[in-house]
């Protein structure tokens, strides 16, 4: 198939191009190369050196033979959005082209702005270039569980059926973002479903949970492939974050009680479901949303598991609880269905001690390029 992957130039989107690529399909590239700037305005590094986006394409087609075609731009501006679909002609679009950290979103109103507007503004210029030249065409998106929020309730696949007043009717589930960021991805999956309601367009959208591991066998090939991994308070994951923490002699930082519990899965997990959703599309007029996780966890937990293996590594791993910067509950009921991938063939890598190994020795290899300065929050959700 023909899949443009817009934001391939990011931790999700290069390893799932890469992936794909490998698989035999013909992969393009979309990307602003924003996220590169944003490190730059926060004066952060990835863990990991990254090179130039031309130069880890022409490091791909050495090693492989195979051919990643490259588009720079915005997708906001619909005009070249527009010319670039025309040119590669997608079967599938895989859009990680969004500003994905909460903590950005919350900087201040710049940053809120600039998340709504580039993330919301960006899908829509998707969707109506689909309604007016591609509506075969299946459109991949990532979402976030963290739509969801922590209801007291189960939470299903993006619907809901719920009885009121002696009538039945299955509903988009409710939503309840934490974040500005969040907040903009809850726009989209309205967005996305009005236009799969209204326009006949096919979608799905991947309500994926906190996404953990640097390698993939694509991105292991070459050190010139090799994916980012950020540590710091702005975009570091939780488990990511630890385990560099953990390398450097850092007190691992839990923020609040940590019982916080969240979906979770290997990046190896992200591009194989990415996949399995393009070789298994959508109906056309249906938004289907599928939660792309395999394993819960608290984040005391997570912190725990990290503290144990880095012992058994010679590390000397501390904890330090911290004053949480979120506004979150930090002890809460939390149970979400995760069954239609698994359906679809998913085999899920389920995080061990070998993961979190490899993690901390990875950690390890790269700790002078760590910033001791970025890794504790610099942004709260409080006035």
């Amino acid at each position: 198939m023909r899949v443009l992957v817009i934001g391939g130039d990011g931790y999700c989107g290069w390893a799932t191009a890469l992936y794909l690529s490998n698989k035999g399909h013909e992969v393009g590239i979309l990307d602003s190369l924003v996220r590169r700037h944003w490190d730059l305005e926060l004066c952060v590094e990835t863990l990991t050196p990254i090179a130039p986006i031309q130069q880890r394409l022409q490091r791909w087609q050495d090693i492989t033979g195979k051919t990643i075609e490259l588009f720079i731009g915005d997708i906001t501006n619909y005009d070249f959005l527009k010319v670039a679909l025309h040119k590669f002609q997608p079967d599938a679009i895989v859009h990680f082209g969004e500003q994905r950290s909460a903590p950005f979103s919350m900087i201040d109103r710049e940053h809120a702005v600039l998340t709504q507007v580039n993330n919301v503004t960006g899908t829509l210029n998707i969707l109506y270039a689909m309604k007016e030249d591609f509506p075969d065409c299946h459109l991949v998106k990532l979402g976030t569980m963290g739509e969801y929020g922590t209801p007291n309730i189960d939470i299903e696949e993006g619907y809901i059926t719920i009885e009121h007043n002696g009538r039945k009717d299955t509903l988009p589930y409710p939503k309840q973002p934490g974040s500005m960021y969040h907040l903009s991805k809850v726009h989209d999956s309205h967005n996305i479903h009005f236009a799969c309601r209204i326009w006949g367009l096919r979608a799905t959208d991947l309500n994926q949970g906190v996404v953990y591991g640097v390698l993939t066998e694509e991105t292991g090939m070459d050190e010139l492939l090799i994916n980012r991994l950020d540590y710091d308070g702005i975009f570091g994951t939780a488990l990511n974050r630890f385990c560099i923490q953990a390398a450097i002699n850092h007190p691992i930082t839990v923020y609040g009680k940590g019982g916080q519990t969240r979906g979770f899965l290997d990046i190896r997990d992200t591009v194989r479901c990415v996949e399995l959703a393009i070789l298994n599309p959508a109906e056309s007029g249906e938004f289907r949303v599928f939660n792309q996780f395999t394993e819960q966890f608290n984040v005391a937990e997570l912190a725990l598991k990290v503290k144990e293996a880095g012992t058994a590594l010679g590390l000397k791993v501390t904890i330090e609880n911290l004053e949480n910067p979120r506004i979150e509950k930090e002890e809460h009921y939390f149970n979400a269905i995760n069954t239609n991938l698994l359906d679809l063939g998913l085999q899920p890598h389920y995080l061990s001690d070998a993961l979190i190994d490899s993690l901390l020795n990875f950690a390890v290899k790269y700790q002078q390029r760590v910033d001791k300065n970025q890794i504790l929050p610099k942004v709260t959700w409080r006035r």
